[in-house]
């Protein structure tokens, strides 16, 4: 019996984390990113640069621990506090962090 491949990431040891995305009258869909892309370092640094146009959420999840969870506010909280390592925070952070304290 031929059998489906696996969704589950190598490295499955680790957390992963996911950013599904606003596009306005098209609707929301998680951002494609690589699998190497897909750690707490990585996407912070893809948010500063401004590489989601409207980052709706942050999941994170551990296949090898079996959870998975909703890390906005912390994920915005450590935003806030590397604002200074930056010269200028992109709107689309500004006004994710704006949705985020709503939460």
């Amino acid at each position: 019996m031929r059998r489906s491949p696996s969704i589950v990431p190598h490295g499955a040891d680790r957390d992963t984390y996911l950013v599904p995305n606003d596009f306005g009258r098209l609707g929301r869909a998680w951002c494609e990113t690589d699998e190497e892309g897909t750690d707490r370092e990585t996407l912070i640094r893809r948010l500063l640069e401004d590489q989601f146009s409207h980052p709706v959420r942050i999941i994170a999840f551990n296949t090898a621990e079996g959870w998975s969870r909703n890390v906005t506010v912390d994920r915005a909280d450590e935003l806030r506090r590397r604002f200074a390592e930056y010269d200028e925070v992109p709107r689309s952070v500004q006004e994710f962090l704006e949705t985020a304290v709503r939460r």
